[in-house]
């Protein structure tokens, strides 16, 4: 029986007790009949009584690939009786991903029907207002709603309502303490309002909440890589922008189009540290990258692929600053003065 990675991590909230009973007893009643108790995760280790949960803060572990089915579609059956929370499950082999699967409440219950239509509204421009309307119904039906707290603490970010944010990011956390999207929700709030401490804190947290599988995870890296280099902590912003340029993402990945930005701030980032060949070598994978989001000019790459050259062949240098003036970049000229 061949084994493989396997991530699972979430929750499930059913809650009444009489919901959570039925949840219950219909996993013991398939996991006997249908499955054989062929499961990744015993009853025993993820329903929890006083929260009336599945409750899963994270399991890695090795299983066959039947097993690991097993187990999702029997979390996915329990799904229909919760109204409220998500888990993920992936399976892996060698950093390869073979199933993921995504676990929600998907009933016709009102709770579960206005958090799917206000999540769905979330990023829909001119929606916003009516995404509120449709979370805050979730949350009157069902008021520990931690996803539906977040989502809307999302909307009141993207409303620059950054107190109503902050209110909504803490009530999520105060419910689901393992939901990464509330930690880095909360973490940019406390960027735009200038406590880089917190900030840096709640990065940490949402990176320890997700698993690198999750695209969150890799704009929490980056988001926290950036906030270093702006506060002048060069070492640790150089860990995790070298992590996330290193990343092989996949073109349909949103972390893809940061790759030209994140190499060419790691460059400079090498650049301050004098290691110059290592930031020449980051500032050339910068430009094989598409443009993605980066508002970067090339006369500016260039630019500091001439400072880096500088301190190593300034033959080089002079090279890459004519080109950089070429290419529009006024800064160039007095750097290229200076060589001469």
């Amino acid at each position: 029986m061949e084994l493989y990675k396997t991530i699972i991590q979430g929750r499930l909230e059913f809650g009444t007790e009489r919901t959570y009973t039925t949840a219950l007893t219909q996993f013991q009643n398939r996991a006997e009949n249908h499955h054989k108790h062929e499961l990744v995760l015993k009853e025993e280790d993820i329903f929890d009584d006083e929260q009336l949960a599945i409750i899963v803060p994270r399991f890695v572990g090795q299983s066959s690939e039947k097993w690991f089915k097993n187990t999702v579609s029997l979390l996915g059956y329990c799904a229909q009786f919760a109204v409220a929370g998500s888990l993920k499950a992936w399976m892996t082999n060698n950093g390869k991903v073979l199933h993921y699967f995504p676990i929600e409440p998907d009933s016709e219950k009102i709770v579960v029907q206005t958090f799917k239509k206000g999540k769905a509204l979330v990023k829909t421009k001119g929606k916003q207002e009516e995404a509120i309307e449709a979370l805050n119904k979730s949350i009157e039906k069902y008021d520990q709603h931690a996803q539906a707290y977040e989502r809307r603490g999302k909307v009141n970010f993207i409303l620059k309502k950054y107190h109503d944010a902050e209110r909504d990011y803490n009530k999520s956390l105060g419910f689901d303490n393992m939901n990464p999207h509330a930690y880095f929700g909360r973490a940019k709030v406390y960027v735009v309002t200038e406590r880089y401490e917190e900030a840096k804190a709640d990065f940490e947290k949402a990176l320890k909440t997700s698993v690198a599988l999750q695209p969150l995870y890799w704009k929490s890296r980056r988001l926290k890589g950036n906030l270093h280099f702006k506060l002048g902590e060069l070492k640790e912003a150089a860990f995790d922008l070298k992590l996330f340029s290193n990343r092989a993402f996949h073109k349909d990945d949103s972390n893809y189009v940061w790759l030209r930005e994140v190499s060419f701030t790691y460059a400079q980032v090498l650049i301050q540290q004098k290691e110059y060949k290592l930031a020449l070598a980051a500032i050339d994978k910068a430009m094989t990258f598409d443009k993605g989001y980066a508002k970067i000019k090339n006369g500016e790459i260039l630019r500091f692929r001439g400072i880096a050259n500088s301190s190593i062949k300034k033959s080089e240098a002079k090279k890459d600053l004519k080109a950089a003036i070429e290419a529009g970049d006024k800064l160039s000229v007095d750097l290229l003065k200076a060589l001469k």
